[in-house]
């Protein structure tokens, strides 16, 4: 968006508006943390606002502010398609295609028209909203819901519960505070957050200080099952639904495994495969360090996206079957992975 986008967004919203806000589905810290913080901002202009999320969040996101009234689609369909279609304005949170909201969610907004507003970090964004505030080189969709309320003069509105939400998903969006997109500038809104009452060392408590020993036991399966492929500096790990079912598997807790498997020394592309009996495929998180675009592997392979460091897959074939494939690709790729 350039000031005349903005302009014109500022002059939608000059009114009183019902809208609606959502998020992508398995929502993390980031499209719940942006997500709620645009709905505080919004409320505060007088607007009647939902967010509508296509699946509950992880039980370690359930204490931020304002996550009760978060209306699930899947679980209250009626409701959440009745928000919907009264909606005029919906922000698109942390996301930049209709199919990530999952199969029943975004078939049925594909039959709306309201006045969509976008606002993401992820690259190449598919072209279904009306003004798009796109940014893959911000480090998350909750910076840049911050940098939104200043362009639209209004960080004046910055309260607890918006700052704890945006503290938050950029907290968790950038590994805190260790990927490369985490700049100077994020530093600053985040000081400018802490001033304004988000407590930093709560947050990553109730983020991070969170295990079970179903997770931890979890955890040691997924180490136990690690494989490491020398001559393409890449790891793998996968867990089978046996194994999540025999450690009682709940949602987000395999959240930050891959990262142990890209902790290797000399590993540069690390995935993990994780079986999904209900859903019939298999869940693919890839990262990488250096200038190994695992967005364009996810992209071409693996029918998912991100960042280029991090990013998402899905495959419809069997666990065995995916990292068969998996380990076949890494050839085409192994001049890349050395040199990066």
């Amino acid at each position: 968006m350039d000031s005349n986008d903005f302009q014109r967004v500022k002059e939608v919203l000059s009114e009183p508006k019902r809208i609606g806000i959502v998020t992508h589905r398995n929502p993390d810290g980031d499209a719940y943390g942006s997500s709620l913080a645009l709905y505080f901002y919004l409320t505060k202009l007088g607007h009647e606002v939902k967010v509508i999320s296509p699946n509950d969040c992880p039980g370690f996101l359930k204490w931020l502010p304002g996550e009760d009234e978060i209306v699930i689609f899947e679980r209250d369909l009626k409701r959440g398609s009745a928000i919907l279609e009264r909606s005029e304005v919906v922000f698109a949170l942390d996301f930049n295609a209709l199919n990530r909201l999952g199969e029943v969610m975004g078939s049925f907004m594909e039959t709306l028209n309201p006045f969509y507003v976008m606002i993401d970090h992820h690259q190449e964004p598919d072209d279904f909203a009306d003004f798009t505030y796109v940014d893959p080189e911000i480090c998350s969709t909750s910076q840049l819901v911050y940098q939104f309320m200043e362009e639209l003069g209004d960080l004046d509105l910055l309260d607890e519960d918006i700052s704890t939400c945006l503290y938050t998903g950029i907290l968790t969006d950038t590994g805190s505070f260790r990927f490369p997109a985490t700049d100077s500038k994020t530093h600053r809104i985040v000081a400018d957050l802490l001033d304004h009452g988000a407590k930093n060392s709560e947050i990553y408590s109730r983020i991070h200080d969170v295990n079970t020993y179903d997770r931890l036991q979890l955890l040691s399966r997924a180490l136990h099952n690690l494989q490491v492929l020398k001559p393409y500096r890449t790891a793998y790990i996968t867990l089978s639904q046996r194994e999540l079912n025999r450690f009682n598997f709940q949602r987000g807790d395999t959240e930050g495994f891959v990262n142990y498997a890209l902790s290797l020394n000399n590993v540069i592309f690390a995935a993990i495969f994780i079986e999904d009996k209900k859903q019939k495929i298999i869940k693919i998180s890839f990262r990488s360090s250096g200038s190994f675009s695992v967005n364009e592997f996810a992209r071409r392979h693996f029918n998912g996206g991100g960042h280029i460091n991090a990013a998402g897959g899905r495959s419809d074939l069997s666990l065995k079957e995916t990292v068969e494939k998996f380990r076949g690709l890494l050839p085409e790729y192994e001049k890349q992975l050395k040199n990066s």
